[in-house]
């Protein structure tokens, strides 16, 4: 029983996250579809969110760099200035 109430719960709270995690969105600015286009593909729109207030340009620019080199993320090349730009502007430390 307690095995069973227990397994409810959190089938429950993955539910619900999953739910908040889809009503996410980035800010809509300059570069925002080449971050949805090359990075959302292995990366959710909260991990952007919970990142920003630690990161600046020089680090958001490590930051996709690892991405495209370390973990084999399939970024365009032409794309990656305007993702780290789109990045660091809207969600960078200031």
């Amino acid at each position: 029983m307690m095995r069973t109430l227990i397994a409810a719960a959190l089938a429950a709270s993955r539910t619900t996250a999953w739910a908040a995690e889809a009503r996410l969105k980035l800010e809509n600015a300059a570069g925002v579809q080449q971050v949805y286009s090359n990075c959302i593909s292995c990366r959710s729109v909260d991990y952007i969110q919970a990142n920003s207030p630690f990161l600046d340009h020089k680090r958001w620019q490590a930051e996709v760099t690892k991405m495209i080199n370390v973990y084999g993320a399939p970024a365009k090349a032409e794309d990656v200035p305007k993702i780290i730009d789109h990045l660091a502007t809207t969600y960078g430390k200031q």
